[in-house]
């Protein structure tokens, strides 16, 4: 997959713009791709923000649920946690190993 412009993506990601973010994953933007310099995974940083869509939406379209975000150094079951998002975190303890 392409890297395509991770940055718009991840701004996207952050800001919670579902549509946006859904066409630069169509464009082919790695969903699990951790750039250089911003050192997080999309995925991470949603949860970080409190965007459950976006967050599903990363899931449904491949996005590892154990991948861990270098800069937060916290796993996606992790950060849902830690934001309160339950729909997500039970989503993530389905597919993560006992944590």
């Amino acid at each position: 997959m392409s890297h395509g412009d991770y940055k718009a993506f991840f701004a996207a990601t952050c800001a919670g713009y579902v549509e946006l973010v859904r066409h630069h994953l169509d464009a082919g933007v790695d969903v699990d791709f951790v750039h250089p310099e911003l050192q997080s995974t999309a995925l991470v940083a949603a949860l970080e923000e409190g965007r459950e869509d976006v967050a599903l939406l990363l899931l449904d379209h491949g996005a590892s649920p154990t991948l861990l975000s270098p800069l937060e150094g916290a796993t996606p079951l992790q950060a849902a946690r830690a934001a309160g998002l339950d729909r997500v975190a039970a989503r993530l303890s389905r597919a993560s190993p006992a944590t």
